[in-house]
């Protein structure tokens, strides 16, 4: 089986936040979900089957503890990673308002629909 490969990953903690990113975005980007932290061995299945260290990766999390945990576990394995802060005031990404997650990805470089930045 062949699978499209993008050079931009975005890494998420459920499907409820790929589910609100794919949402706002028109770029051609990887969104992979954690489900929560990593063990050691699911961490590196994602580093090998998303050829991560050579990627364009960013960050989107929960500002929670299991968030601030996962951020942190992956910054450690991918340095070179930037990151998107969700506002302590949503709290979560799939609760952040649209135009303002369209905004921090357009930051990012990632291409959005027009609509979502009104």
């Amino acid at each position: 089986m062949i699978t499209h490969e993008t050079d931009k990953v975005i890494i998420v903690e459920g499907l409820t936040d790929k589910r609100q990113i794919q949402k706002l975005i028109t770029d051609d980007v990887t969104i992979v979900c954690t489900h929560g932290t990593l063990g050691v061995e699911r961490l590196d299945e994602l580093l090998e089957t998303y050829d991560l260290d050579h990627k364009e990766v960013i960050i989107l999390v929960d500002e929670d503890a299991s968030g601030m945990k996962l951020r942190k576990q992956l910054s450690r394995e991918l340095p070179h990673a930037e990151h998107i802060f969700v506002s302590s005031e949503y709290r979560e990404v799939a609760t952040t308002p649209e135009n303002i997650l369209a905004t921090a990805l357009v930051s990012k470089h990632i291409e959005v629909n027009p609509i979502f930045l009104v």
